[in-house]
């Protein structure tokens, strides 16, 4: 999608949502102000997420801003074969979605408090959540 901004919300970056961090409620606030942002949402880090955090799948689920993605056939043979190759399944959703596609040739940025989950990822680009004093 040319001259959109995207990109995907990991289980660190939700339970940072849930707890309030500025820039994780930054993202999402200017989503609502524009067609061509988005902020997708992998159901396996929600599902993460919310078996830390009770709730935050309905929080997150709530917001108009947050695209909850499913996890297709393409999707499940890819995670999956992430797994066979020792990728922990909280995260193997968000890569999968991050990787280039048609839409999003460059893929799309992981937006994350845990930068170092991605560190021998090809093609995965991370933004860091800094931690909230």
């Amino acid at each position: 999608m040319s001259g959109s901004t995207a990109v995907i919300y990991d289980e660190t970056a939700l339970l940072a949502l849930g707890s309030g961090n500025r820039l994780a409620s930054q993202f999402v606030s200017n989503t609502e102000h524009g067609p061509t942002r988005h902020v997708y949402v992998p159901a396996l880090s929600l599902m993460a997420a919310d078996g830390m955090r009770k709730g935050l799948a309905e929080h997150v689920g709530a917001l108009p801003a947050a695209e909850i993605v499913e996890l297709d056939f393409s999707g499940v043979c890819a995670v999956g074969a992430l797994i066979r190759d020792g990728v922990e399944w909280r995260i193997g959703h968000a890569i999968h979605l991050s990787r280039p596609t048609v839409d999003y040739p460059d893929g799309r940025p992981v937006v994350t408090a845990d930068p170092e989950l991605y560190a021998d990822m090809p093609l995965v680009r991370t933004i860091r959540l800094p931690e909230q004093r």
